[in-house]
């Protein structure tokens, strides 16, 4: 059985091949074209994929996308109907981008899958899985747990952005979710905006930035009441709502008000590129640490109606290894484990996993000592590709002889504020 998955259309497109239950290949679509969070389909990470194989697409049994877009759908309309006349505008955008081709994703897929082989002979079943199951089973197969809580949180998938689920062997089953609007993903993507950063793509430096905040200080502790008093509202298990009022997104292209926030908050908002203030990196540390609050409090839940020893992580919030390591310190689970590709492209792996272990009822084996590889599944660069790089952009090299000289040189680089790029 050989199953190709594939996220796309949104952001970090990715694509992954399953051969008779085993991960052999995945890569995303940004290493090829070279574009930051690529949305496109993944043409060229399925062109590896395929590559790295030795297979063709007419010999893939079924293409799982990694969601539902009618779901999808529904919450957009629904959600820009709810918010008239605010969100009519919106709607009348996004229609006909759907219309036009969203709502027919199998015709849409077919149409891409012909930019790389003839279709005649392409005869594979397309299927799809729910973005949560998606980000549920990129973590808990490749895991070595037969039994154990899993744990996926992000922006938004169809309408879940928080789900609590139970692995057991090949079986998931979803035991909580919390929906949007209400979304610790966004919540924290907010907050990446006021501080300056690109949405989807500078949550890490908000969390790098984090630490450079003061716990001790008085505004840092006010910044904290104030997000829970105004912004979210949190519950013992781990749940949460939004106070949508202060939010745009549910209704409009913006995420928040920014002249509303700098009001909340009493400072500016960071432009992209400027120096943050103390009260900046104190209000990074604020959102960090109610993320964190957060995080643990939803895998305490997680414990107590699982029972299990074990957590896997999954979902965009996933990536967040601050909160990671705040959760290992609690010593909730005996054993955790979190997809290395948290995000949507992790999406593409997880939905094929789905789909062989739950729908063609494969048996993945666990006893392989790492199902992952080392996440080295995607193009390898030996010395011929180095040196005929080197040709092509007449570069300036030194070739060292040992990894010891290697080190030392790098280190004084270092030691002389020299940015170090380690391929």
């Amino acid at each position: 059985m050989i199953i190709l998955g594939v996220s796309a259309f949104y952001h970090d497109s990715a694509a992954a091949i399953l051969i008779d239950g085993k991960i052999e290949a995945a890569a995303q679509e940004e290493r090829f074209s070279r574009i930051k969070n690529d949305h496109s389909f993944p043409i060229n990470a399925i062109k590896f994929c395929l590559k790295q194989t030795g297979i063709t697409l007419k010999d893939v049994d079924a293409l799982v996308f990694y969601d539902k877009a009618f779901l999808k759908f529904e919450r957009i309309t629904e959600s820009y109907l709810n918010t008239t006349p605010y969100g009519f505008k919106q709607l009348s955008k996004a229609l006909p981008l759907w219309i036009g081709g969203k709502l027919n994703m199998r015709k849409l897929i077919k149409n891409e899958l012909k930019k790389i082989e003839d279709s005649k002979s392409i005869k594979l079943k397309i299927l799809f899985s729910s973005h949560h199951l998606s980000h549920a089973a990129s973590t808990f197969y490749p895991s070595k747990f037969q039994d154990s809580a899993i744990l996926t949180i992000d922006g938004v998938g169809e309408w879940t952005t928080t789900a609590i689920h139970h692995g057991k062997n090949n079986e998931i089953e979803t035991l909580s979710e919390i929906h949007y609007p209400h979304s610790l993903g966004i919540l924290y993507s907010a907050f990446t905006q006021f501080l300056g950063f690109k949405i989807n793509s500078g949550e890490y430096k908000l969390m790098g930035l984090a630490p450079y905040g003061n716990p001790e200080d008085e505004q840092t502790i006010n910044f904290i009441k104030t997000i829970k008093e105004k912004l979210i509202t949190i519950h013992d298990d781990g749940s949460f709502a939004l106070n949508l009022s202060n939010f745009e997104f549910h209704r409009s292209l913006k995420t928040i008000n920014i002249k509303k926030w700098e009001k909340l908050f009493e400072i500016s908002s960071l432009k992209a590129d400027e120096k943050p203030t103390k009260a900046h990196c104190n209000l990074a540390f604020a959102i960090q640490n109610i993320t964190e609050e957060i995080v643990v409090k939803l895998a305490k839940y997680a414990h107590e109606i699982t029972k299990s020893k074990n957590l896997c992580l999954a979902g965009g919030v996933a990536l967040n290894c601050v909160a990671n390591g705040k959760l290992l310190e609690e010593n909730i689970f005996e054993n955790i484990y979190i997809q290395p590709a948290s995000g949507d492209a992790g999406g593409a792996l997880g939905a094929a996993l789905a789909a062989s272990a739950i729908y063609f009822d494969e048996y993945l084996d666990k006893s392989q000592k790492d199902c992952m590889q080392g996440s080295y599944l995607g193009p390898e660069f030996g010395q011929k590709d180095i040196d005929k790089l080197k040709l092509n952009y007449k570069a300036d090299f030194q070739t060292l002889t040992s990894e010891d000289e290697l080190i030392k040189e790098c280190a004084k680089l270092i030691n002389s504020d020299k940015i170090v790029g380690w391929f």
